[in-house]
């Protein structure tokens, strides 16, 4: 049964709490990462559920014998390889008491409803958008993305409808979408499932800053419509994966309501930079977008599963999800939460954890965090910069580092190397056709110290594959 004595859950919560702070404060005193043991590995995957219940209150020892000292490394602050945020006591404690409280944030009228839709204005005042943005949480910048094209497909349509009538039924087989060469997977992934095949996914080429060619995207708009085809949508990108690039949404959105187009902007890292004050003007037109990605579990450390699609003019949204039923009585003005989604069952997880980050942190504090973040980032470009061994490459505004080692065959060894070795994490990117080291901040512990450490990681590395580097500078080969 899954009743348990008050007292006896009562104190092993105790134990777990006292756990979860030994546990966060020591986070950088071990290494980044470790290797699962081959032998472990098998035993989770495999399964292999007992005859009778075991004892709830081992969890916290299968916990910290068995999960804890083998996580991805994100909560280590010389870690840099994805734009994954560390956990912060704000989001454990809101979890905590969420998940005790566990009402589902897409059906029925309570608190934790009204508190989503407090924090989805709050996001939408921090990214600079319009005062009419609505929206809903999501499990990340890939549902965002899916919800806000399925939102755009649907206006369009509709728009389509009262144009063609007859013809509407055979206008989805004509839909272009079209996106930066630096844009997310995601974006193609959600064209797909909402019946865009790739062969209709334009990927824009982008100028030497790595942001979109918006004259390139004018010319390929007309073209496809010379061809017959629907422009409906333009994913512009701000702040890039690979390398930090924003696309400016003004000229972007000049080009959509020339041609009726919907403009979505893919923020999920770098939505809310519009706060840091030398990222501002990079984000030029933000109030003027149709819809807006912002993942709150990458710049904020909100526990994962925490992103947010936000819409200019929300009814856009419900008007793609808002499907009804007899057994469902929501008011009609004042929508449940699931109507802007495809979940109906959602966990109000995420509205607290929000909330609580944001409590903490003030608007300034959200600004301060990603000015933490940007001069980092500086930093890192110093000391590349300084270093005769290595090479910077363009890359930013936002903090993603790009840069090369004079001398080495494989930038993927090498990265590997320094992973193993346990006192650093990055990673590698394609960069014109080559594959360079990759560097992205975005934890608050992370200090100058641990650049310095992730240098000397790289440089030690470095030496060991390729102890003299000047016989390869002119003939190294970028793997």
């Amino acid at each position: 049964m899954l009743a348990v004595h008050p007292r006896a859950f009562r104190d092993e919560l105790v134990s777990s709490a006292q756990w979860v702070a030994e546990y966060l404060a020591n986070l950088d005193q071990g290494p980044v990462t470790r290797r699962l043991p081959s032998a472990l590995r098998r035993r989770l995957g495999s399964g292999g559920l007992a005859e009778h219940g075991g004892d709830l209150f081992a969890i916290l020892d299968f916990a910290e014998e068995s999960l804890a000292p083998y996580p991805t490394g994100n909560g280590h602050p010389a870690f840099f390889a994805w734009i994954n945020s560390p956990p912060s006591p704000a989001g454990v404690i809101a979890e905590l008491l969420a998940t005790a409280i566990n009402a589902t944030c897409g059906m029925g009228e309570h608190a934790l409803m009204d508190l989503e839709r407090g924090v989805i204005a709050d996001l939408a005042r921090l990214a600079g958008m319009a005062d009419t943005t609505g929206g809903v949480l999501t499990s990340g910048g890939s549902m965002a993305n899916l919800l806000c094209l399925a939102a755009a497909r649907h206006w369009f349509l509709e728009r389509r409808q009262a144009l063609d009538g007859p013809e509407y039924d055979a206008a989805h087989g004509r839909l272009v979408v079209y996106c930066g060469a630096q844009a997310h997977m995601s974006v193609a992934k959600a064209a797909a499932v909402i019946g865009i095949p790739r062969s209709r996914v334009r990927v824009i080429a982008t100028t030497s800053d790595r942001r979109m060619d918006v004259a390139a995207f004018a010319a390929a708009v007309r073209a496809d419509l010379s061809a017959g085809l629907l422009p409906f949508c333009a994913v512009s990108n701000l702040g890039s994966t690979p390398t930090g690039a924003i696309d400016t949404p003004a000229p972007i959105t000049a080009v959509c309501r020339e041609h009726g187009m919907w403009h979505h902007a893919d923020g999920a890292w770098g939505g809310l930079g519009v706060q840091v004050p030398g990222w501002a003007p990079a984000y030029d037109g933000i109030a003027e977008i149709d819809s807006l990605t912002v993942d709150p579990h990458k710049t904020l450390s909100v526990p994962v599963g925490c992103g947010a699609a936000l819409v200019t003019d929300p009814q856009r949204l419900r008007a793609a999800f808002g499907f009804r039923a007899s057994y469902l009585d929501s008011d009609e003005n004042l929508p449940w939460m699931s109507e802007y989604t495809f979940e109906l069952t959602r966990p109000g997880t995420r509205a607290l954890a929000l909330w609580a980050t944001l409590h903490q942190l003030g608007r300034s504090g959200v600004a301060a965090l990603l000015e933490h973040y940007d001069r980092m980032a500086g930093y890192l470009r110093e000391r590349i910069t300084a270093h005769p061994r290595l090479d910077l490459l363009a890359c930013g505004p936002l903090p993603v580092v790009c840069f090369r080692v004079h001398g080495i065959t494989s930038h993927v060894a090498l990265a590997e190397a320094v992973q193993n070795r346990g006192r650093a994490y990055l990673a590698t990117v394609d960069y014109d056709g080559d594959t360079v080291l990759r560097a992205c901040i975005c934890n608050h512990r992370t200090g100058t110290e641990h650049i310095d450490t992730l240098i000397d990681e790289i440089l030690t590395t470095a030496k060991e594959l390729d102890p003299d580097p000047e016989s390869g500078r002119a003939t190294a080969q970028f793997a």
